[in-house]
């Protein structure tokens, strides 16, 4: 459900109450909120619980996304390379069986290494003063033409997207979640024998922040993307789907360093695939109105008895306009960056 209107500032404090339901629910533009595993209301070794750090680094020619997750039943180190030039991805990683917390990932989305090696795939995502080093070293990716290399993220003092959402039918179930746009990224990639410059101006990330209990059966559409407009950052988190979003929309603008609040946006997916046609975004406020066209469906299933997930993330171009608080209307031109559809049974 999308939210009604309603955007509700989050309080500072602890996220949880004694009884591991949320003590607040809303948005802001920092981490005001204190995440405690040992809150959570329900046992520390159900399957609900998902914690997950999810990097995507962005250039207009190619892309690198990386992901560190518990999920309860799963754990998972992955990788994904996309060449937009050739429209091509893959996807690689492996699993950890069943953490059900002993990842220990972070509390918080500004502090706190990740530090693991796994059958041969490595991921470390550090905290360093002014932003944040991500090395990986995966020599059988892709049938062994390997995936390595690091990027340094550089994080200025910006605002960012915080939101509390809980799930109506469950008191217990909630999640919260951090977006780090724009920031902008150097570094290099070696993959199948070939070097990939990433510089500033040109490579953008997002941090995708993850931590809460979830509902079993849930759709949700996320999208973003990162640059350059008149010079200047720009960026956007959209997305719903899942969740009681009465209090607050996770849709948000970035320029130059600051958030810029939206209502709801919705999703106007092609009728055939995912990447058959352009997408379009609305708005409720009219504030955000885009065209997207896909390059290439980064898409990847996942099935094991109940458990299922079926992705569908699109990377494409986005162009049209948005419209920050003080009525400036930025026109937007091929900006990278990407739309989703993901279907959990999880």
């Amino acid at each position: 459900m999308q939210a009604a209107g309603a955007q509700t500032r989050l309080g500072e404090g602890d996220l949880l109450d004694g009884q591991g339901r949320l003590a607040d629910r809303g948005w802001a533009v920092r981490e005001v909120r204190r995440y405690a595993r040992a809150a959570i209301g329900v046992a520390p070794d159900n399957p609900a619980i998902k914690e997950w750090d999810y990097y995507a680094i962005l250039t207009p020619d190619f892309g690198l996304a990386m992901t560190i997750a518990d999920n309860g039943h799963m754990g998972f180190l992955g990788a994904s390379w996309m060449d937009f030039q050739a429209r091509t991805f893959v996807n690689g990683g492996v699993a950890l069986p069943a953490p059900h917390g002993a990842m220990d990932l972070p509390p918080s989305a500004d502090s706190g290494d990740l530090v693991f090696e796994h059958d041969g795939f490595s991921l470390v995502f550090r905290h360093q003063p002014g932003g944040r080093r991500l090395t990986i070293d995966a020599p059988r990716f892709d049938k062994g033409k390997g995936l390595a290399g690091e990027i340094w993220l550089d994080q200025p003092p910006m605002d960012r997207m915080v939101i509390a959402t809980p799930f109506a039918e469950n008191d217990q179930a909630f999640y919260y979640n951090q977006k780090i746009n724009c920031m902008p990224a150097r570094g290099a990639v070696a993959y199948a024998g070939e070097t990939y410059d990433f510089a500033p101006g040109s490579a953008f990330a997002v941090l995708d922040w993850g931590r809460g209990v979830w509902t079993f059966d849930n759709t949700w559409y996320w999208g973003s993307a990162s640059g350059l407009v008149e010079g200047k950052p720009f960026g956007f988190n959209i997305g719903y789907g899942f969740g009681d979003t009465s209090a607050a929309s996770e849709n948000m603008l970035f320029f130059d360093g600051r958030a810029h609040k939206l209502g709801e946006v919705t999703f106007h997916l092609p009728t055939g695939a995912h990447d058959s046609g352009p997408w379009r975004f609305t708005s409720s406020d009219g504030r955000f109105e885009m065209t997207f066209e896909p390059i290439v469906d980064r898409h990847a299933r996942f099935a094991h008895g109940p458990i299922s997930s079926l992705q569908h993330q699109v990377f494409g171009r986005f162009s049209g306009a948005a419209t920050l608080d003080d009525g400036t209307v930025l026109q937007v031109r091929d900006l990278i960056g990407f739309a989703e559809e993901v279907e959990n049974h999880w």
